[in-house]
């Protein structure tokens, strides 16, 4: 299974992969649900190989480390899913 980071810089940078509409399914760190987020409100900086900027509705901007994405989806379909 191919890293989560690495298939989110695939998404972003490889034209004719990230074509779509992409869903990262994060674990809601206080709920313990699964949360979807639309991929066009991440944020990457550059050089941080541990998490991603999430830019709320409101527009605050939160942490979400890499080891809460549970799944990848790709025009609602699953494409990626951590086990467990």
């Amino acid at each position: 299974m191919i890293p989560i980071h690495q298939l989110l810089s695939r998404i972003r940078w490889d034209k004719e992969f990230g074509t779509g509409y992409f869903e990262v399914g994060c674990e809601d760190h206080y709920t313990k649900k699964l949360v979807r987020i639309p991929f066009t409100r991440i944020h990457f900086e550059s050089g941080n190989q541990f998490s991603f900027r999430l830019e709320e509705e409101t527009g605050e901007m939160l942490v979400i480390p890499f080891h809460r994405v549970r799944q990848v989806c790709r025009d609602g379909i699953l494409i990626w899913s951590r086990a467990g």
